[in-house]
């Protein structure tokens, strides 16, 4: 990754900047070195300084130096040419605003960009520097190629199709190379567009099951479009979520439910001004530019810092949905055509909402309300440009209430004050926009669609309404009113309870306890499952660490992370997953062949024994964590016993280098494939723990993939099959003293967990927000009666079947 500079006359406002900017990352972050002021008082700035800056923080990546004014600018100029011409040549310079360009900067160089990546996103801030150092930023894209020199084509198989996120995965990938790529939907013959234009990807209209042609020109066009290849072949790095349930979607006019949870309050109509786009040309081309790019910026730093909340409160997962919005203020597309009109003689507001107008049509119309919805992300995040072009505020909210609003962009409802907003009415929308996932993720009722009439509702107006049924209520009876309240209050209760118990044992009416632990992906979510009673965590996902980065992260970085998610624990155990990627999961720097069927290739522990000095950097982090916490170790997509022998040579040696395995150290294993569970007893000897993961396990075993809506329905693990490998392994873990976890959704399944506790599972560890549950449902059961029912299950034909039991 790359090194930042931060060049100041003030050291204490340049330590306040990198400060600010460093809230922003969740995971690791860049390195930023200040040369600022001439002491911790005086204002001034030292180009001897800023030279010893850039030469202690020189990266074969780049380093990127941002200045506030003035000297500051002709300091590091002097001071580039003090140092080494060969660093000199990786050294940018930026005429980026300190604050918000060192924002957009340590974000985008915490994602792996390049240098010159992260300088052009942070010039996207103000212009004052530009014109004394000479830096263009955008240029137009064409949609012709002189020759091509590489043609391939893949099919698209998301659910949800080349939506936004994967849409602007793919951008991201192409725009790694030097070469020109453009996109053809071969089954509705929509295109070409440049695959480096975001909003022209998504416009393609490419759904499950299309056919694209992708074809190239340029120095590194092959190697581009076999990377696109690769990661069409991994399905865009997603995990591929189902189409919501049909329920969402309720037939017939009127709210449609959102987001679960009862509120009843008063309206509080969203307090932002009318946005009137002006019709004048242009004035002056020159100023018009310069406030589009302005807003474009305020814009990148309001949707980073709201990312950066949801990532605090919600986790990462919900927080990368707003990078394609970051994105879409980066789509080379989208800006060369506004500019263009601007030079043309068109305003910058004008020109902009017509641009964007345009690309969010190109999705509206297309037959997929999947991809409507992107459509109106779109148009959000257009939007939000267009209000600080107008210099209107965005939805403001001054009392308690409900929120009534035309629509809410993502960043817009990251915002929300949770303590004044009591849940959400908008008039238009639909139940799988951004927008509403973050208000399910942070726990804010919501119904959407409800028509205009809503926006006339007066301020104070009584409302109640229910985010799961979709019942809005307009100044309902004083006994109406009363019943939602009993019934909000009930939940509340009921979550409330929960939550205290949570923090207890979850021990069976007959005794016995059951851990249930957390399964988590970065450091927010461990305070979260310490917060919430988690007993440990079953499962640290490693590869926040690992993905979307130059270079992997070395063993001194992987160690402060774990351990500070072991201290976020509060003493209560941490399992650690080595890396699982892989052919479906590919490192930018560690290149896997393509493969015709990812999952079934060089993946998992495979692909750690084939690069042994990747897993052997995360083992020597894991054990200097596990010296002074309670820590275990899990080896992912065991096959074969020598692979996990193998993998234990590899960690005793390891071992042996830091003078023994720590007290109280264990290792397992995950079971995720029927060869480890059939061979449960060979395995035995040679671990602590067995952790079964059912989502794997149950794809594996059925050939059914959950994301495959046409055999969704046969990936059930509840099938006596799965069942079946189930009680094999945690047969062999009773007659060996083996410890069972299981660590796939089915673990927080309140019919599941009966039959897995009569099996003979010890563990369940499952998603953060599913554990008060979890244990409530763990207390109302007894081993006998578990015992009965899993022996019971096992005899049936069908998960039906099981899903069927009194």
């Amino acid at each position: 990754m790359i090194g930042i500079v931060v060049v100041s006359h003030s050291r204490p406002l340049a330590e306040a900047a990198v400060a600010l900017a460093l809230q922003m990352v969740h995971g690791p972050a860049p390195q930023v070195v200040i040369a600022a002021g001439l002491d911790q008082d005086t204002l001034g700035t030292n180009a001897l300084e800023v030279k010893r800056a850039i030469e202690s923080i020189d990266s074969r990546e780049g380093v990127l130096v941002l200045m506030d004014l003035g000297s500051a600018v002709l300091s590091t100029e002097l001071a580039l040419d003090l140092v080494d011409p060969g660093l000199k040549e990786r050294v940018v310079l930026t005429p980026a605003p300190l604050v918000e360009g060192l924002v957009a900067a340590v974000v985008h160089a915490a994602g792996g960009a390049s240098a010159a990546e992260v300088a052009h996103e942070a010039a996207l801030g103000l212009l004052g520097k530009e014109a004394h150092l000479g830096i263009a930023v955008e240029s137009a894209l064409d949609s012709s190629l002189p020759q091509p020199e590489a043609t391939a084509y893949f099919t698209i198989n998301l659910s949800h199709g080349l939506h936004a996120r994967p849409a602007a995965r793919l951008v991201g990938e192409v725009k790694r190379f030097d070469a020109h790529l453009l996109l053809t939907n071969l089954t509705t013959g929509k295109g070409p567009v440049p695959a480096a234009s975001l909003s022209r990807v998504a416009a393609l209209g490419a759904a499950r099951g299309h056919e694209l042609e992708l074809t190239g020109a340029g120095r590194q066009a092959k190697e581009a479009v076999e990377a696109v290849l690769a990661l069409a072949g991994r399905n865009f790095d997603e995990i591929d979520q189902p189409a919501p349930p049909p329920a969402l979607e309720r037939s017939g006019r009127g709210p449609l439910p959102a987001s679960p949870g009862i509120a009843v309050g008063p309206v509080v109509q969203a307090g932002r001004g009318t946005m009137v786009i002006p019709a004048e040309s242009a004035s002056d081309p020159t100023v018009e530019w310069r406030q589009l790019r302005e807003a474009l910026a305020a814009t990148r730093t309001d949707i980073s810092r709201a990312r950066a909340r949801v990532a605090r409160e919600a986790g990462e997962s919900e927080a990368a949905i707003l990078d394609a919005h970051l994105a879409l203020l980066d789509d080379d597309d989208i800006i060369a055509a506004s500019r263009r009109a601007i030079e043309e003689g068109t305003g910058a507001a004008r020109a902009w909402a017509d641009v964007l107008g345009g690309a969010a049509a190109a999705l509206a119309n297309l037959d997929d309300s999947y991809l409507n919805a992107r459509a109106a992300d779109i148009q959000g995040v257009g939007d939000q440009v267009l209000r600080h072009l107008l210099g209107l505020s965005g939805p403001t909210v001054d009392r308690r209430g409900i929120l009534v609003a035309a629509d809410l962009t993502p960043s817009d409802t990251a915002d929300l004050d949770r303590s004044l907003v009591m849940g959400i009415v908008t008039a238009y929308g639909s139940p799988t926009s951004h927008s509403v996932i973050l208000a399910r993720s942070l726990s804010i009722p919501a119904v959407v669609g409800a028509g205009r009439a809503v926006l006339d509702l007066a301020e104070g107006t009584t409302l109640v309404l229910d985010g799961k049924t979709g019942d809005l209520l307009i100044d309902p009876p004083s006994d109406v009113v009363e019943s939602y309240l009993r019934r909000a209050e009930a939940i509340d209760r009921d979550r409330g309870e929960a939550l205290a118990r949570s923090r207890h044992p979850a021990r069976t009416s007959d005794g016995t306890v059951i851990e249930v632990a957390a399964n988590i992906g970065s450091l927010a979510d461990a305070y979260r499952a310490h917060e919430v009673g988690a007993d440990g965590v079953g499962l640290l996902r490693t590869e926040f660490l690992f993905l979307h980065r130059p270079d992997p992260p070395d063993s001194e970085e992987q160690e402060a992370v774990y351990r500070d998610i072991a201290q976020a624990l509060g003493g209560r155990r941490l399992t650690i997953r080595t890396v699982d990627v892989g052919g479906d999961k590919p490192l930018r720097y560690l290149p896997v062949a393509a493969e015709a069927n990812p999952f079934l290739g060089l993946r998992g522990i495979r692909l750690g024994l084939a690069q042994p000095e990747i897993m052997i950097d995360q083992l020597r982090a894991i054990l200097g964590v596990a010296r002074t916490h309670p820590v275990s170790v899990m080896f992912p997509m065991v096959s074969v016993v020598d692979e996990l022998l193998e993998a234990r040579r590899l960690l005793e040696a390891v071992a042996d280098e830091q003078g023994g395995i720590p007290p109280g150290f264990k290792v397992g294993m995950m079971v995720e494939v029927p060869a480890a569970a059939l061979n449960a007893r060979a395995f035995a000897p040679h671990v602590d723990f067995f952790s079964i993961g059912t989502n794997d396990l149950t794809q594996y075993t059925l050939a059914a993939e959950r994301g495959n809506e046409s055999v969704a329905a046969l990936a059930d693990p509840l099938d006596p099959a799965v069942l079946a490998l189930i009680d094999r392994v945690c047969r062999v873990a009773a007659s060996t003293e083996v410890r069972v976890a299981v660590c796939g959704e089915v673990a927080s399944d309140p019919v599941a967990i009966p039959l897995l506790l009569g099996l003979g599972v010890n563990e369940l560890s499952m998603a953060v927000p599913a554990i008060p549950a979890v244990k409530d449902t763990v207390r109302a059961l007894s081993m006998a009666e578990s015992n009965k029912r899993a022996a019971l299950a096992l005899t049936l034909s069908s998960a039906a079947a099981v899903r069927a039991l009194p």
